[in-house]
C-alpha cells in the first residue's frame, strides 16, 4: 500500500441499450467502458462505437456474456471481440455465490485464452457462499499469475454489514485493513448495489479501486425515477437493460442527470459530450 496516492475518483462506465450509446455512454474525456462480447460480434454499430472510444483513449473491458446469455463465449470469440474494439481486458466467467466453481471456470477460461493470446489483462470476479470461501477465493486469485484484475460484484440484498461475501464495502475495508491489496492487480467494482451511488462515496476512500459500471441510472431514468445526490436510494423492481425498450426522448435529460449524480458520487469529472 505504500507509495499509492489518494485517488480522487472512481471511473464510472454507464451501461445503456445499443441504440442509446451516443446519448448516454459516450465520454469526454474517454475513460473506461464495459462492453458485451456477444454484441461486439453481432452488432456493427455497437462495435464501431466502442472502437471509436478506444481510439479516443478509453480503456475497453470485454465481458464474457455469462450474465446475459447464461454461458460464457468461447475463448476464440472473446479474443476476436476484444481485438475488434481494441480492448485491454477480458472478464473471465464466474458462478454466482460459488467460489470454488468460479475458480474452476476462471482457471479453465484463462488457460484457453492464454493458449491463443497473452495480449489481454484477465479479470476474475470474486464470488463465495460464505466468508471462509471468500477469503480462500481472494487468496487464490491474488496469488495466481494469470490474474491481472479482480472485480467485486455488487451487494444486491440486505445482509450482515460485516459479511465479506455479501457486503462489498465491508469486503473492501477488510482488504485495506489487512494489507491485502496487490499492486500488480487492478481492482474494479461490478455494478451498483443496494445503496446505489451512495456506496461510491465510501469506496472512494480506497484509492486502489479503479472503476465501476452500472445500468441503474439509465434504467431508473427511463422509468422516470431521479437518483438524488444525497439519497435516499430506493430501487424498485426494474427490467434488465436489454428488455428496457424504446426510451422516450423526454426522459433523456433525467437519465443524463442520473449519470451525473453517479459520477459526482464517484468523484469523476467525465461528462457525456452532448451534455458537457
Amino acid at each position: 500500500m505504500e507509495g499509492r496516492l489518494m485517488a480522487k475518483s472512481i471511473a464510472f462506465s454507464a451501461i445503456a441499450p445499443p441504440d442509446y450509446l451516443n446519448a448516454f455512454v459516450a465520454q469526454e474525456p474517454a475513460s473506461v467502458h464495459h462492453v458485451a462480447a456477444q454484441r461486439v460480434l453481432t452488432d456493427a454499430a455497437y462495435r464501431a462505437f466502442f472502437h471509436r472510444e478506444a481510439q479516443r483513449g478509453a480503456e475497453i473491458i470485454v465481458d464474457n456474456g455469462v450474465f446475459d446469455l447464461g454461458h460464457a463465449l468461447p475463448a476464440a470469440d472473446l479474443i476476436a471481440a476484444a481485438r475488434i474494439v481494441d480492448a485491454r481486458e477480458i472478464i473471465l466467467p464466474d458462478v454466482m455465490r460459488d467460489g470454488l466453481a468460479t475458480i474452476k471456470a476462471s482457471d479453465e477460461a484463462a488457460r484457453e485464452i492464454l493458449d491463443l493470446s497473452d495480449e489481454f489483462r484477465l479479470c476474475v470476479v470474486l464470488h463465495a457462499a460464505d466468508d471462509h470461501e471468500w477469503l480462500h477465493c481472494y487468496d487464490y486469485f491474488a496469488s495466481s499469475d494469470y490474474v491481472g484484475a479482480i472485480a467485486l460484484p455488487a451487494s444486491r440484498r440486505p445482509a450482515p454489514e460485516d459479511q465479506l461475501c455479501r457486503t462489498r464495502w465491508a469486503a473492501t475495508q477488510y482488504l485495506e485493513d489487512h494489507g491485502m491489496i496487490e499492486d500488480r492487480i487492478v481492482y474494479r467494482l461490478l455494478g451498483l448495489g443496494r445503496t446505489g451511488h451512495l456506496e461510491l462515496v465510501e469506496q472512494r476512500e480506497h484509492e486502489w479501486i479503479a472503476s465501476v459500471d452500472g445500468a441503474a441510472p439509465v434504467i431508473l431514468g427511463a422509468m422516470g425515477i431521479a437518483m438524488l445526490p444525497g439519497g435516499p436510494y430506493k430501487k424498485p423492481k426494474t427490467p434488465r437493460i436489454e428488455d428496457l425498450g424504446p426510451i422516450p426522448e423526454e426522459r433523456f435529460d433525467l437519465i443524463r442527470r442520473n449519470i451525473a449524480v453517479v459520477r459526482e458520487a464517484a468523484g469523476s469529472s467525465v461528462r457525456i459530450p452532448e451534455a458537457a
